[in-house]
């Protein structure tokens, strides 16, 4: 059983292609399974980086990947097939819709405005 934040073996299978196991010089490249792990214990955690739990490898290592598959669409690639997968289940229903909406109030500072009993604009003297 997968431990909480990390991909069971029957995800893992799903998504194992789009990583690809390059064999370089140097030091053995980390698991790119345990790198994803990590990976996912920091965005679902809310976590930095740094705070991350030893056992993924160095953090640094960790959000290099994450980097790396970023701008390699991997996550895309990742969502897209989830969707056709659960689309094939009948577990997508397409006529519903949710809109989700946050609304922040701003300072009038933000706006440009001066602080509520600050100081005005100086006259200048010559």
């Amino acid at each position: 059983m997968a431990k909480r934040y990390e991909l069971s073996d029957e995800a893992w299978d799903v998504v194992s292609d789009l990583f690809i196991e390059t064999h370089g010089r140097g030091r053995p490249r980390l698991s790119d399974r345990l790198m994803l792990d990590g990976v996912l214990w920091v965005l679902c955690s809310g976590a930095a980086w740094r705070d991350m739990p030893e056992r993924f490898g160095p953090w640094s290592t960790v959000y290099q990947r994450f980097r790396g598959w970023r701008n390699q669409g991997t996550f895309e690639q990742m969502l897209k097939r989830l969707h056709l997968r659960l689309n094939e289940q009948g577990l997508i229903d397409l006529q519903t819709w949710m809109i989700d909406s946050t609304a922040v109030r701003a300072t009038r500072a933000s706006s440009g405005a001066g602080k509520k009993g600050g100081l005005t604009s100086l006259p200048i003297t010559l």
